[in-house]
């Protein structure tokens, strides 16, 4: 992270729990445990939408919903930094027009600029590019 202040997308939260991907799941753990500690980065209501769909109904074996509710009180809501508004949207759908992504991908990265952050961590867009200011970085790259 290099002291750049980190918006998280949904794959972070899901590969603490992947143990199938061991590198992959302590670099996830590290990385929110560093924004926690430190006060740093932020996520989206987006991110935890989706976090919560994967963990109760995707995961090999499914949360429960008790424990999807723990985890969304200490590790996603004190993240949860940007919500939903029209304009958030509107932004959303220029960013989609203007670089080509996935209207959920453009979404992402509106709310990560709106966060006021300075690099996006994620799977699913080009690690190295930069849009509006922010810098797209894969943090699993290389594992």
């Amino acid at each position: 992270m290099s002291g750049a202040d980190p918006f998280l997308d949904t794959n972070v939260f899901v590969y603490i729990h992947d143990d199938r991907a061991p590198a992959k799941q302590d670099r996830a753990v590290d990385l929110v445990q560093t924004c926690l500690d430190l006060g740093t980065g932020s996520t989206s209501y987006q991110v935890v939408q989706e976090f919560l769909n994967v963990a109760t109904r995707k995961f090999s074996k499914p949360m429960s919903e008790e424990r999807a509710a723990e985890f969304m009180r200490l590790y996603l809501m004190p993240l949860c930094r940007v919500f939903l508004d029209a304009e958030l949207f509107e932004e959303a759908l220029r960013l989609r027009s203007r670089y080509e992504f996935s209207f959920y991908d453009a979404l992402v990265v509106s709310s990560a600029v709106r966060a006021g952050c300075t690099v996006l961590l994620t799977e699913d867009l080009p690690s190295g590019q930069v849009v509006e200011g922010l810098r797209i970085e894969n943090p699993f790259r290389g594992l």
